[in-house]
């Protein structure tokens, strides 16, 4: 899931692997795979980089997450 802003200001979070296409129209346009259409605030590389680093963390497994957790 990433966290995205919608153009009047509202939060939205959505599922990274529902993104069909992102388009820079001049405004940042999401489409999911169902057919709906999102504006959002971020530019196109922003959403492009928080989906990268969604999908890096899915990757990285829980063994990761259990090292973050023992540092604290």
């Amino acid at each position: 899931m990433i966290q995205l802003t919608r153009l009047d200001g509202s939060e939205v979070v959505l599922n990274a692997d529902q993104i069909l296409m992102v388009e820079k129209t001049p405004d940042t346009m999401l489409t999911t795979v169902g057919g709906a259409h999102l504006l959002v605030r971020e530019p196109v590389d922003a959403v492009v980089a928080r989906v990268a680093a969604f999908r890096r963390r899915i990757l990285q497994g829980p063994l990761v997450l259990e090292r973050l957790e023992g540092e604290s």
